[in-house]
């Protein structure tokens, strides 16, 4: 048998393996997935990542968290988180296209400002890529942060597609919002509706009102940024946007 042959067939043996990996990964996820029909997952990848992050920087861990049945959380959050979130959660099979295309033509539109910008005060710097903000659904999020890295790689991206799609084929649509609530980030070492609803107002999840669940809400794409501004004009202003949205939309 030749050199090349070798290498050929050597190649083809590690592609093998690398496809049986890939392979086993989705098997892996699939059923994991499927699972959580029955038995509540104990935390997800972004929460053992940020405990390694808490405990690195801080040398302890001030962790806050405390599953609690969806039966029992208001239904004021849930429908404030979907009104801020996502408001056709119970209508898309997990991507909301439109809600993509919009924020791609939302990105395209700040990218077209910053050249112009740019161009008046005659700076030659490269324009920034455009970025996607705001079209990922909660089933999107909740992929995203229970089995997945913080990496931004096509890979990844395609790997949270899969993961979405299995969520919404093996999960119901408020088992899906359960799960997210619980496992959400609220702050700093402060994940779930339960742990954010005492750090914040001093209550149970199931006792919030519509006011205090819509300020919730609004904190979700940036909350620990939002946690040391608690006084944010922004936060208040969205917040009562949030409470006047709440009325359009129902929970599963």
């Amino acid at each position: 048998m030749s050199t090349l042959s070798l290498v050929l067939r050597g190649v083809w043996q590690w592609l093998k393996l690398v496809l049986w990996a890939a392979v086993g990964l989705q098997l892996f996820f699939v059923l994991h997935i499927a699972s959580m029909r029955f038995i509540d997952p104990p935390s997800t990848a972004f929460e053992r990542s940020q405990i390694w992050q808490i405990i690195k920087t801080q040398g302890q861990l001030p962790w806050r968290q405390q599953w609690v049945d969806v039966s029992q959380l208001s239904k004021h959050l849930q429908r404030a988180v979907m009104a801020s979130e996502d408001s056709a959660f119970l209508q898309h099979n997990g991507v909301w296209w439109d809600s993509i295309e919009k924020a791609w033509g939302r990105n395209a539109k700040a990218k077209a400002q910053a050249e112009q910008r740019t161009a008046k005060r005659g700076e030659k710097t490269a324009t920034p890529p455009v970025k996607i903000v705001g079209g990922s659904t909660i089933t999107q999020q909740l992929a995203k942060n229970l089995l997945l890295s913080g990496e931004r790689t096509l890979w990844r991206k395609g790997q949270e597609f899969m993961i979405t799609l299995a969520l919404e084929t093996f999960l119901t649509k408020k088992r899906i919002l359960e799960i997210y609530l619980n496992h959400v980030e609220w702050g700093e070492g402060v994940f779930g509706a339960e742990a954010a609803s005492r750090h914040y107002f001093k209550k149970s999840a199931n006792q919030l009102s519509p006011w205090e669940a819509a300020r919730l809400s609004v904190m979700l794409p940036r909350p620990r940024f939002f946690e040391k501004r608690p006084q944010s004009p922004y936060l208040a202003d969205r917040a009562q946007t949030i409470v006047t949205r709440m009325n359009d939309v129902n929970a599963p």
